[in-house]
């Protein structure tokens, strides 16, 4: 049995506002707004969110959370101490290449009081990530935090994920839809990915789809195909030679304006793959759009909106 996944940066395929804000003012103690609950994070070279979660009824383990990744990802080591059994073989697709990996079915997922039963997970290698900390055991993707409204505080380091409609009752901001791809017919329904659409100066009058991405510590491009061709990538400028095939090349991009709903963020700084396999399926978005971008950010799956106020 073969299934494709796919990943934001590790980004997982399955084959098997800007606006007016009037985000409560959080005092000297940060609480969630409308009395959600809370999830204390902890920040990893400022970009990755970091908290605890228990895995059938163990740990708790350090995983990052990622919304640019669909599926919860856990590093080898930790499936072996679980005694995780394979269930197939998925295809990850990262930025720039394309690599095979295990599936399993966890009994339960927890991170604080919220819990998700039966949830599929894929085993992979997480290296570059446990280079910046050894602690970090998994990446906690979307098919666990769609249960839930998010909402992300960097300027308070305060994570609330909700199942009650508190949090979506207290925030208010301008709505900004999220768009759903046209995903292959391999693509399971429930592995929606958290996609917006913005405007940028360099691309004209085209529709620029972005991943949002809480696992990444900038705005990202993916490269032109025949299907999704941006003038703009012609303007890159490579940083430099890497320092090991390991290491991913990227160039950047001329500053760009860009267009949320309807406010602007002003010379936003975008990067592009120099390179990418040529066995790397194609996506419908144009790149990613990271989270850490905005102070806060507030994520409804079930209503399919988010809310950002920039900082």
């Amino acid at each position: 049995m073969k299934h494709l996944f796919s990943i934001g940066r590790i980004q997982l395929i399955v084959a098997v506002s800007l606006a007016n804000l009037s985000l409560p003012v959080l005092q000297a103690k940060s609480h969630c707004p409308g009395g959600a609950a809370s999830v204390t994070p902890r920040f990893v070279q400022r970009a990755l969110i970091v908290i605890p979660v228990r895995i059938n009824q163990t740990g708790p383990y350090d995983f990052v959370v990622d919304t640019g990744s669909q599926v919860t990802v856990i590093d080898p080591s930790l499936a072996l101490e679980l005694d995780l059994k394979p269930q197939g073989t998925v295809g990850l697709i990262s930025v720039a290449s394309f690599a095979q990996a295990s599936v399993t079915v966890l009994d339960r997922l927890e991170a604080g009081s919220n819990v998700v039963e039966k949830p599929l997970a894929i085993v992979n290698d997480l290296g570059p990530i446990q280079a910046a900390d050894p602690r970090i055991r998994g990446l906690l993707g979307e098919n666990f935090l769609a249960h839930f409204d998010l909402f992300i505080d960097y300027a308070h380091k305060l994570l609330c994920l909700d199942e009650t409609n508190a949090l979506r009752e207290s925030v208010r901001g301008e709505h900004i839809p999220l768009v759903t791809p046209q995903d292959p017919e391999s693509e399971l329904p429930f592995m929606e990915r958290l996609v917006v659409s913005v405007h940028l100066s360099g691309a004209r009058t085209r529709e620029i789809l972005l991943q949002l991405d809480s696992g990444s510590d900038g705005p990202l491009l993916y490269p032109a195909t025949k299907e999704r061709e941006l003038r703009i990538l012609n303007q890159a400028t490579p940083r430099g030679t890497t320092v090991s095939q390991a290491q991913q090349a990227f160039a950047d991009l001329p500053p760009q304006d860009m267009r949320i709903g309807s406010r602007t963020l002003s010379r936003v700084s975008f990067a592009t793959p120099v390179s990418t396999g040529r066995d790397v399926p194609s996506r419908q978005e144009d790149g990613l759009l990271p989270t850490l971008l905005f102070q806060r950010v507030f994520i409804s799956a079930s209503d399919h909106y988010v809310v950002f106020d920039s900082r």
